[in-house]
This record gives C-alpha cells, structure tokens and sequence, in this order.
C-alpha cells in the first residue's frame, strides 16, 4: 500500500495499544514504525529488474521482522520505559507485521516468506484506496485533537479490516462472475488473475493469459447489464522462449507468476508486467536483450519510461465505475493501443 497508508496504520494501532500512556508521541511512533519496512526502496540491486523483484523482500519478511520486533520492542522500552517490555513488544510486533500482510493483498507480490518461497499477492485491493485508509486517518485526527481517542482508533482500525474483508467478498463474486464467459472463450484452463481497478472496489479487472493470448475483462457491480466484453490482446510465446533462459527474464517469470507480454522493438526485447496499469499503460516495461547476427545479447536490464495516460482516463474510469458507459476497453484509455480487440 501507499506511504501515508501504511503510516496511518501504524499510528493506529500504537494509539490503540499504548495512547492513553504515550499520548501523541504513540502516533508518531507508529507512524515511523508503519513505514521502516519500506525502506528497502533505498537499495540498489544493480539492475531495474533486481530492483523491482527485490523492493519487498527481506525488509517484508515474516522471518525477519518477528525477531526484529523484539530488538525495536527492547530498545524503545530502555528508552522509554513509561509502559512495559511487553506492551512496546506488541505495539511494535503489531506494526511490523501488518505492513507486508497489508501489502499482501496488493497486486505487486510481497515476498512474506523470503528467502523461500514465492510473492505474495491477493489482488484483492489496490495500492491505494481512500475508503481503508480514511477511516484511520479519521481516527488518527480524533486522537491528535483530544488525546487519547483510543475508542475512536479503534473503531478506525475496525472499519478498515471490515473493508479489507470485504475486497475478499467481492473478489470471489467477479470471478465467479466471469468465469463461464472465459470458458466460452476456450480460457477455462488459463491463469486468472481479478483485481479492482484503480481507487475502488467497484469496478474490477479480470485478466486470463495462455501461451497465445490474453483476455481482458472490466465489470462492476453498478453495471446495467450482466453481458460481458472480452478484449483480446495476442502474446508472442516464440519471444518468451527465446529469453527463457535469461536470468533477469527467470526472475520476472517467477514474480509475477508469468503475468508477461514480450514484445521487440526493434533489435531489442521487452518484458512487461501486465498486472500492473492498464493495457497500453504497464508502468513496468523491461529491456532484457537485443538480437544481433551472433544470437541473442542479453542486457543489464533498463526500465523503459512510463507511458503516459490519455487525460479522459480518469473520466472514462469514473464513468465506467458508475455505470454511465457500458462498455470500456481498456486500451482506449492509453496510447498505443497494444492491438487489443474488443
């Protein structure tokens, strides 16, 4: 989740274990606490795909942050030992390990188990959702006026996880929902992957990919008819084989659970997490090699720029989320369009 998300979080719950003791000074502990994880955007790993793969990895780890909990818990009690060791321990346990858990339900993949084991991503929320995150900060301003609002922290931290559980809910009723339509399209045995689109649980995204094509579908609960649009984007598995054993292409196989286009441009190959953005909008866009007269040339990988919206995106989304269009493809909302057809 975002920054000021995961802060609020944090805040949150050190208001609701230890406000009455620590007062104000709980949020702002909290708050910092709720973001430390996040540090590992800081490393380098040398590559822009040892960078995206390893960003939520060690400092996202169960294993790591259980014992780390301990050492925070036991120098933030010498420093401050107005509560005991293990109330610090609590607050400190609890914050550390809701970070990655959070961020779990995310689509980007979490590695939770690390160094064993593959990312973790539910798909249920996305990265950055006002209706989880106002309630705590409502709550987190409750407490900054009239310390110590603990029930009102409280009441916060419950209305954002009854939330949380409810993206699970609605998860399960959009793929329930285009599963026989995937069928009819001969994608029954095809990777699957629903999530929201971008700033609410309304309105879903349902993607299917097999070695030869992807399907995209958008369908909301505020939609008029119960009809389906399947927009089709073809894949390029001979470009998959020919980088498949590339370690940078390995490691995007394994993160994204082969959620991938490749494309050349030119002489030079791209991979490109299609979980992330919209079609014709994929934030994460890697060049892994080039073709030469001597084979392939695999490269120290680069990330392309981000490709830029159409302005009526933002439109276009509200609209479709409401129900006032229909039909919406997908790669109308961004240029190029990537040869979908709808």
């Amino acid at each position: 989740m975002d920054s000021i998300t995961q802060a609020a979080l944090g805040a949150s719950i050190a208001g609701a274990v230890a406000g009455k003791t620590l007062g104000r000074s709980a949020l702002l502990t909290g708050a910092l606490l709720g973001t430390l994880p996040d540090l590992d955007v800081v490393i380098d790993y040398g590559t822009a795909v040892a960078n995206f793969t390893q960003h939520r990895g060690f400092s996202h780890s169960l294993f790591i942050l259980a014992p780390l909990s301990l050492l925070i818990a036991w120098v933030l009690w010498r420093w401050k030992p107005l509560i005991s060791y293990q109330r610090w321990l609590a607050l400190v346990g609890l914050i550390l390990l809701t970070h990655p858990l959070l961020d779990a339900f995310t689509t980007y993949g979490t590695q939770l188990f690390w160094p064993i084991g593959r990312p973790v991503a539910i798909n249920s929320i996305f990265i950055i959702d006002p209706l989880y995150t106002l309630p705590l900060l409502a709550g987190c301003l409750a407490f900054l006026y009239r310390p110590p609002a603990s029930r009102t922290v409280a009441a916060g931290l419950l209305l954002s996880s009854l939330y949380l559980g409810w993206t699970l809910v609605a998860q399960q009723i959009i793929t329930e929902r285009v599963r026989p339509a995937l069928a009819n399209a001969g994608m029954e045995q095809a990777a699957l992957m629903v999530q929201p689109m971008p700033f609410n649980t309304v309105l879903w995204r349902a993607t299917a990919v097999n070695a030869e094509q992807r399907i995209e579908v958008v369908t909301g609960f505020l939609d008029a008819s119960d009809e389906l649009v399947l927009e089709r984007f073809p894949r390029q598995p001979e470009l998959a084989r020919l980088v498949a054993e590339l370690p940078e292409a390995r490691r995007l196989e394994w993160f994204t659970g082969g959620f991938l286009d490749y494309q050349q441009n030119g002489t030079q190959i791209t991979a490109t997490d299609i979980r992330l953005g919209i079609p014709g909008a994929h934030p994460f866009t890697f060049i892994l090699a080039e073709t030469a007269e001597g084979g392939l040339q695999p490269l120290a990988s680069d990330r392309l720029p981000r490709p830029a919206l159409n302005r009526a995106t933002l439109p276009l989304l509200w609209n479709r989320m409401t129900g006032q269009v229909p039909v919406l493809c997908l790669a109308t909302l961004s240029a190029p369009n990537h040869g979908s057809s709808c």
